[in-house]
């Protein structure tokens, strides 16, 4: 719980860099959103696109995933936010390298600038905060979960006298529609032994 809240936190402030780094300054005073989508793949140009023509869009989609990914606590899905949100910036600046010949980091504010880094901060952060989550588990072998007991299944017709399922007895078969024989309670004189097939005496009374 405290992993998947600690990794949440980290791969949301991850995906709230990337979204606001391409309103900051990319390279040489020019803001990350005044690239084209199209400059990561032709070559970086001199047009000026909209908002939803820059290189904000595949971050802002990068973020997007990443909620889910928080919201549904998987880790798969904001590794994949992180990997595309590094994945354009490194693409955009194998691009701006070629159409300068370097990259270059000056004190006066030329070259790589503040932007970019916070773009690449915050994939990086995304990746650190899929690490650190949890992920979801399932219901199996939960340290808080209490399996209940299933119910024992009733006994056939063949074996009635096997339920209740702690072998104690339980109610006999009748295998004949007339009542069972009881024997006489009567011991006095002239009792019928039921040892003795009928028309003959005890033999107690021999």
């Amino acid at each position: 719980m405290i992993r998947n809240i600690l990794g949440s936190i980290v791969a949301l402030a991850g995906a709230a860099a990337a979204v606001l780094s391409p309103f900051r300054d990319w390279y040489d005073g020019r803001l990350g959103r005044q690239y084209r989508i199209a400059d990561l793949f032709n070559g970086i140009s001199g047009a000026r696109p909209g908002l939803w023509g820059s290189v904000w869009l595949p971050l802002l989609f990068a973020a997007a995933v990443t909620v889910v990914g928080v919201v549904l606590r998987s880790r798969l899905l904001v590794a994949c936010a992180g990997v595309v949100v590094l994945g354009f910036t490194v693409l955009w600046m194998v691009r701006q390298g070629q159409a300068t010949g370097s990259l270059t980091v000056a004190a006066d504010g030329s070259g790589l600038q503040v932007g970019v880094a916070t773009a690449a901060v915050g994939g990086a952060l995304m990746l650190v905060g899929a690490a650190v989550m949890s992920g979801r588990r399932s219901g199996h072998g939960h340290p808080g979960r209490v399996d209940r007991p299933q119910p024992y299944p009733a006994p056939g017709s063949d074996d009635p006298d096997t339920w209740p399922p702690t072998q104690e007895p339980g109610p006999s078969v009748q295998t004949s529609p007339l009542p069972e024989p009881e024997a006489d309670p009567y011991t006095g004189p002239g009792a019928q032994d039921p040892r003795c097939p009928p028309g003959r005496s005890s033999p107690s009374g021999d």
